[in-house]
């Protein structure tokens, strides 16, 4: 079994990669295959609504660019991870991005992301987290897909890079959340 992870913060090694990384500790101590994809700090486009995949379904996006290397990742993981800071009460524009293309490519040739297992992950300083939870967690579902919870909803607090380690009930969460998802990922592994 494998999880593939996409941190959308601006910064690779800031509050919302070391939680990520919480998550995908949890998951490798039970056995579970990770991958972290950091979608970088330069400009990702999002969909363009030419509806070029519309015609095709062919699992693609028209634009041609790493979204579809970052989607064919997603198709061949059993769980996705999807972390974003908080940035205006919503997701970065690069996660944004992925979001829109990677969803639209994905409804319009099949739900071809459907009974995957998703969580989101959240870094905030103070406020506006769970409007991000709440789109991170949309494109989990409009896609079908299982969702995971944890202790709380999936979020860690800070501002500074390495602040968000002097949250402690933030850490429990994603080291909860890491345990849950690979219960789920076994479960449904049994199942399938």
């Amino acid at each position: 079994m494998k999880v593939v992870a996409f941190n959308g913060s601006s910064r690779k090694h800031g509050n919302t990669s070391i939680l990520i990384k919480t998550v995908l500790e949890r998951l490798e101590a039970n056995g579970i295959e990770t991958e972290l994809i950091w979608l970088g700090n330069k400009p990702l486009g999002g969909c363009i609504a030419c509806y070029i995949c519309l015609e095709k379904k062919n699992g693609r996006c028209a634009q041609d660019d790493i979204i579809n290397e970052y989607f064919q990742k997603m198709l061949d993981a059993d769980g996705i991870i999807l972390g974003s800071p908080t940035y205006f009460a919503d997701v970065s524009a690069n996660m944004k991005a992925l979001i829109e293309r990677c969803g639209m490519v994905s409804r319009v040739s099949g739900d071809l992301l459907k009974r995957k297992v998703g969580a989101s992950v959240v870094a905030v300083r103070r406020a506006g987290a769970y409007h991000v939870f709440s789109s991170l967690n949309s494109f989990f579902l409009i896609g079908q897909m299982v969702v995971v919870g944890s202790s709380y909803w999936n979020l860690g607090r800070g501002k500074d890079p390495g602040e968000v380690r002097e949250d402690a009930e933030g850490m429990k969460t994603m080291k909860d959340l890491g345990d849950n998802m690979a219960w789920v990922l076994k479960k449904i592994g049994n199942e399938g």
